[in-house]
């Protein structure tokens, strides 16, 4: 059976011991000289990798859980055509699980002095930067005989940033905000909140809103209307500590907070407030101050990109006289944080008076849905010794509530996909009763 193509260079040249002649050889190295000759011309006509040129350009950044390409082009300057396979290799975490091989590889041809792009379509998986790591090119020669290879680099860098998943509850919060500043309907009344304007009394009003001097220039009854106050400081807290790792569903406790301080801060700027961010463990990991309304979400979302747990334990003395310095006038300060008893016992309490006395204190925490879920389990013995180890739980977090809340601390306890909204409630509440 005659042999051709690969197979036939293999098997001669794979059956010549290196190193020794034997004459023998001589006949079959004389058949198999026209596939040699082949061979080595399939070689030289392959372009060669080394002189390529790449560039890049494309997206920059995109949000967790949506696509991002970057466009990679190959420019072959020499006299030969380029036809390869071509990987464009990216952390593992830059593509769905076993979509990877199909996306990172391309076939491309490329003539002689011109130039071609190649698209690769990212889906990170997490956040951060994402960055680029080598491209590796095998180019062909026409046969297909002997390949050429080589790797160059072609750096680029995707930020990762934030879902933001909790905005589809922007506009509904948005539209109470409006009522609240009288915008839409009634406006409110209450301690701390701004004089607007002067109306005519209705059925239903507070008396005690009735402007008698008002009323006695005129003929009807006259009643003031107020509005909530406008450029209140609201410091958002992310506790960055050991707690914040841990998994509630499939994504860490950071991420649900991030989601809920998101919200708030697109909320807060809406109203008129100025939002600042703190990030702490043992020590600042970012801080986010005097950004304008229009700038400080996007602000947020950079920054909150790259930010991950640390397997540490919050100073909580340290995380306090931070946010003292960084809001030294009175302020609503949000600590997103655990509701766990010994981080609060432990850390929190003993400093938290020196936050209350100055500012209006609200603590978010993340509630895991699967506690609520042992509690209801019956059936077996299994079952029902988990769902004491769950009621004993609870009722160890809602002691901590109860403690916090002597302290005059707002709390704000929910699962992940709730967090957001009832943080953003918490805060409505705060300023139609006008506390902030």
């Amino acid at each position: 059976m005659a042999l051709t193509g690969r197979t036939a260079l293999l098997a001669a040249l794979g059956s010549v011991p290196i190193g020794i002649w034997d004459p023998s050889w001589t006949g079959l190295l004389a058949v198999n000289a026209p596939l040699a000759v082949a061979c080595a011309c399939d070689f030289a006509l392959a372009a060669p990798v080394r002189l390529l040129r790449l560039s890049r350009s494309g997206d920059t950044s995109t949000r967790l859980g949506d696509t991002a390409d970057v466009t990679l082009t190959v420019a072959n300057p020499s006299n030969r055509p380029l036809r390869a396979h071509l990987r464009d290799a990216w952390p593992p975490s830059s593509w769905q699980p076993g979509t990877e091989t199909t996306a990172s590889r391309h076939r491309v041809t490329v003539p002689a002095g011109e130039r071609r792009r190649v698209t690769t379509r990212l889906r990170p998986t997490r956040r951060g930067d994402r960055q680029s790591d080598r491209v590796t090119i095998r180019s062909y020669g026409p046969l297909g005989l002997f390949t050429r290879q080589g790797t160059h680099r072609a750096p680029w860098t995707v930020r990762v940033l934030p879902p933001f998943t909790s905005r589809k509850h922007l506009p509904s919060k948005l539209s109470r905000l409006r009522e609240l500043d009288g915008r839409t309907s009634v406006l409110t009344r209450g301690e701390g909140t701004e004089f607007d304007s002067l109306r005519e009394y209705v059925p239903g009003d507070d008396t005690r809103s009735i402007d008698w001097r008002a009323t006695a220039r005129q003929s009807a009854v006259a009643v003031r209307t107020w509005r909530p106050e406008r450029d209140r400081h609201i410091l958002l807290v992310l506790d960055t500590g050991r707690t914040s790792a841990g998994r509630v569903g499939d994504a860490p406790r950071l991420d649900a907070s991030m989601d809920a301080a998101l919200l708030l801060a697109a909320l807060a700027s809406r109203a008129g407030d100025r939002v600042d961010l703190l990030a702490y463990d043992r020590r600042v990991r970012t801080l986010v101050q005097g950004r304008t309304a229009g700038d400080v979400l996007p602000s947020l979302v950079n920054t909150m990109a790259t930010l991950e747990p640390e397997l540490v334990e919050t100073d909580a003395r340290g995380l306090t006289a931070t946010a003292l310095r960084s809001a030294p006038r009175r302020s609503l300060i949000v600590l997103l944080t655990t509701l766990d008893s010994a981080p609060i016992e432990e850390g929190l309490l003993p400093v938290l008076p020196r936050l209350t006395q100055r500012h209006t204190v609200v603590l978010a925490s993340v509630a895991d849905p699967h506690i609520s879920r042992m509690a209801e389990a019956r059936g077996n013995t299994d079952a029902v010794y988990e769902a004491a180890a769950a009621a004993q739980a609870q009722a160890e977090r809602d002691r901590t509530a109860d403690q916090l809340r002597r302290h005059g601390v707002t709390i704000v306890d929910a699962i992940p996909d709730e967090l957001a909204p009832a943080l953003a409630d918490a805060y409505l509440e705060l300023k139609a009763a006008g506390r902030l």
